[in-house]
């Protein structure tokens, strides 16, 4: 059964960087894919930050572009997103997402990105 599982989250001051990573398993390519990060801040819903296709196709949310940076290596299923000058509106619980064309979403279970002034 596909999962994916994240790591890097953290605390980190205002303006500060952190590095997401998401790697798949249990999953084997049969289509054309990307993975992506969505992010939940305090009291708020899920919302699209970042994804990127297989083919190197990223996009972003218009409060993250020229800030953060998401990229994939194919040859290990694994996302990264690099987070620059952090903001507190950056705080958020981010979530992994694997999304196969030609088969159900798989999401992560999510990683805490805390940040302060």
């Amino acid at each position: 059964q596909a999962q994916v599982t994240e790591s890097g989250g953290g605390s980190v001051e205002t303006g500060g960087s952190l590095t997401l990573s998401c790697t798949a398993s249990g999953w084997t390519q049969r289509c054309s894919y990307a993975m992506g990060w969505y992010r939940q801040a305090p009291g708020k819903g899920r919302e699209f930050c970042a994804d990127i296709d297989n083919d190197g196709r990223a996009t972003y949310t218009a409060s993250v572009k020229g800030r953060f940076t998401i990229s994939l290596d194919t040859a290990k299923n694994t996302v990264y997103l690099q987070m620059n000058d952090l903001e507190s509106e950056d705080t958020a619980i981010y979530y992994c997402v694997l999304e196969p064309s030609c088969d159900s979403n798989v999401w992560g279970q999510g990683t805490q990105v805390t940040v302060s002034s």
